[in-house]
């Protein structure tokens, strides 16, 4: 499959996500936004869209999760003057962590966040680069929840709809996608 980025700036924001077939493994078509975080205009107006929901009443602090979440995190705390959290892969972080387990679909996996950073009440979003079948995204919120913040939303830049990751959130928060694949390869952008 060949694959170009665009050449106009102004192109829809999908136009920037490279799909590459069977990767990782035979069968999965990876959505990559590498193209997407190199263009500075494109990215500036993906951020703009996922922070646009809660610019009104912006969180103190921004959850990003390991690892391509972190540059989400960053981008959004740097446009809302908030600070960042960091949910880890276990044993990345020096000092006292809160574990939460989750289910992966062949196994186990963990996040962690340090204890102590953020008071009880705290105004937290999670964001994340892609949500999918929701997994990490609810662990993260069992997190922030044992921390004693408050969720104030969920924001990711690709939402693999057909995975049904946003079903699993429930109500507990509301939840911000930039661009949403369904099951049809159709395309919705929220810019």
């Amino acid at each position: 499959m060949s694959w170009k980025p665009p050449e106009s700036a102004d192109a829809r924001l999908d136009a920037w996500v490279r799909p590459v077939p069977d990767w990782p493994q035979r069968g999965v078509l990876f959505r990559d936004l590498t193209p997407l975080w190199a263009d500075a205009r494109a990215w500036s107006r993906a951020v703009a869209a996922l922070a646009r929901p809660f610019d009104a009443e912006p969180p103190a602090l921004v959850v990003g999760i390991e690892a391509r979440g972190f540059l989400v995190a960053s981008a959004l705390a740097a446009r809302w003057n908030a600070g960042i959290l960091l949910a880890r892969k276990p044993g990345k972080l020096p000092a006292a962590a809160l574990r939460e387990e989750y289910e992966l679909e062949y196994g186990r996996a963990s996040l962690e966040s340090h204890v102590g950073l953020a008071r009880p009440g705290t105004r937290v979003l999670i964001a994340d680069d892609v949500i999918a079948t929701g997994g990490t995204a609810l662990a993260a919120h069992a997190m922030v929840r044992g921390l004693g913040c408050d969720l104030v939303g969920f924001a990711f830049v690709v939402e693999i709809a057909y995975l049904g990751g946003r079903a699993k959130l429930g109500n507990s928060a509301p939840a911000h996608s930039v661009i949403v694949y369904d099951r049809d390869d159709r395309v919705t952008v929220n810019e």
